[in-house]
């Protein structure tokens, strides 16, 4: 990407942070799905927060790759925040597929 200014630095975190907002909702509805017995729907909301994760890095090593171009890179608060944001999100999601295949399991003991 090579040079860049700040807004399209600002632009690009916006994206990363609300591709992860996203994935985070998603996330959240898919947990909410599998308490609630629905498995079924479970698989399609992971797979369409994956997607938005998969937006938001793609863009993120984007902006990475440019700054190593750069000899003096630019790198604002926004950014560092959104990529806080995606590394949360990647942790949320680590956690609910272990939360859903819990709640599998407890509906195949006959817990729930």
């Amino acid at each position: 990407m090579g040079e860049y200014s700040i807004e399209e630095l600002n632009s690009s975190s916006m994206q990363i942070i609300l591709h992860a907002g996203n994935a985070r909702e998603l996330y959240n509805e898919a947990l909410d799905q599998a308490e609630a017995g629905m498995e079924s729907a479970v698989g399609s909301l992971l797979d369409a927060a994956e997607e938005e994760v998969v937006c938001a890095h793609r863009i993120q090593t984007r902006l990475i790759q440019g700054a190593i171009e750069q000899e003096h890179p630019d790198m604002t608060v926004l950014f560092i925040h959104a990529q806080d944001t995606l590394m949360s999100v990647d942790s949320e999601y680590r956690l609910v597929k272990r939360l859903i295949k819990l709640y599998g399991k407890l509906a195949e003991m006959g817990e729930r």
